[in-house]
């Protein structure tokens, strides 16, 4: 399951092996204030990519509502049913009800902290997914998707209730999310979408009655690594869940794109019987590639604490520089031209576009005309085309992978 922030990952997503996508509309969804979000007005276009992959499409609608919401939610509910949106992820009573009073299939998020087979049970009258608490252990885990099976628990779709946990990305200090530090310090309520990550500075704690200063170590220890579970993959996947959901609206197309690969790769690997340490290697050397703040396990192998970044930002080992945007495509020749604005490129080096329609895209330039002429280098100010396996559109974005 992947994540949308904009029309760009969406279609990362779909090109890179997604079996679902999820992604906000304006203001009433968790990420409100760390992506672009779509509007209203996209959900048919949404719908329209995914279904002719056959992915499914979940509208999250997950923040605090209060009663001055309620009209936007109803609203946007009505246009997600009528654009055909697969189910809306919610935390809210009233938005719960709201959905399966039309007839849109339901999913708890995360925010309503599901830990229990009992309050399973509750909620398999409304819902037919449940995305657990992130601080279970997969032995608990199990032991839930165990007794789903064992007591033949339904959600109204006639169906064995499913069971969804992430998989990959950002985690927050506190429990499922429910942090108050932005509203406190900002007056921006993380509950509503509008994190300002405090939790993602550089302190100094201070005794105030004897003066002594805590030393941390050079740790952030407020601040999470991210979340990994492709090197025990393996035990994930046999804890009987059915939905793994990769973390990461407000990230850039192309971590969704290696990401969602990485894993769709890892996940057949253990269909097929081929998943080894080798690979395991592989994949997360790739990880490491994109946005990232270290990695660890969460709570899934039973760590009883956190283990936290010792870095404000990145730890990826690339990045991308911007370079220029796309002008043109030839059909029939298979070129694309793009004007060159800011760094030089050259042949050899990795590239990546990225547009509304064409997502994530990377490769590596093996020829190129500089000025209609073939050359080894193309600077500011220059018109240069090379060959392209995919269209581009005017003022896609050309970028060049470098080492960070």
């Amino acid at each position: 399951m992947a994540p949308a922030g904009n029309f760009e990952s969406l279609q990362a997503a779909i090109d890179n092996g997604a079996d679902s996508v999820y992604f906000g509309v304006e203001q009433l969804n968790m990420r409100a204030r760390a992506t672009v979000n779509f509007t209203m007005d996209d959900l048919q276009e949404i719908a329209r990519r995914c279904e002719v992959k056959k992915i499914r499409t979940y509208l999250t609608l997950n923040t605090i509502i209060y009663d001055h919401d309620l009209s936007v939610v109803k609203t946007l509910l009505a246009k997600a049913k009528e654009a055909n949106i697969t189910a809306v992820i919610a935390s809210d009573q009233a938005v719960i009800a709201m959905a399966r009073s039309i007839g849109m299939e339901v999913h708890i998020s995360t925010q309503l902290n599901v830990t229990n087979i009992e309050t399973i049970k509750f909620y398999s009258l409304f819902a037919d997914t449940m995305v657990l608490s992130r601080e279970l252990s997969l032995r608990q885990v199990k032991k839930i998707t165990e007794q789903i099976e064992k007591e033949q628990i339904k959600g109204p779709n006639g169906k064995l209730v499913e069971i969804e946990i992430f998989g990959h990305g950002a985690l927050c200090m506190a429990v499922s999310g429910k942090c108050y530090l932005s509203l406190h310090s900002n007056n921006s309520s993380a509950n509503r979408g509008a994190c300002k990550q405090n939790c993602r500075k550089k302190y100094t704690v201070i005794d105030q009655e004897t003066g002594y200063e805590l030393e941390l170590d050079n740790e952030y220890i407020m601040s999470p690594k991210d979340l990994c579970t492709i090197d025990f993959l393996d035990q994930v996947i046999d804890s009987g869940i059915q939905v793994l959901k990769i973390e990461g609206r407000g990230r850039a197309p192309e971590y969704v794109a290696t990401v969602i690969k990485t894993y769709r790769e890892a996940i057949d690997s253990y269909v097929e019987g081929t998943y080894s340490k080798e690979k395991i290697a592989v994949w997360m050397e790739t990880l490491n590639t994109v946005y990232n703040r270290g990695f660890w396990a969460g709570y899934y192998l039973g760590q009883e604490l956190g283990e936290w970044s010792d870095v404000p930002g990145s730890l990826a080992t690339q990045k991308k520089v911007y370079v220029g945007k796309g002008m043109h495509y030839f059909p029939k020749a298979n070129i694309g031209e793009f004007k060159i604005e800011a760094y030089d490129i050259k042949v050899g080096d990795k590239i990546l576009i990225t547009g509304h329609n064409t997502g994530a895209q990377e490769m590596v330039i093996d020829e190129m005309y500089v000025n209609d002429i073939v050359s080894e280098k193309a600077s500011k100010g220059d018109s240069c085309t090379f060959k392209l396996p995919f269209r581009i559109r005017l003022s896609d974005k050309l970028y060049k992978i470098v080492e960070a």
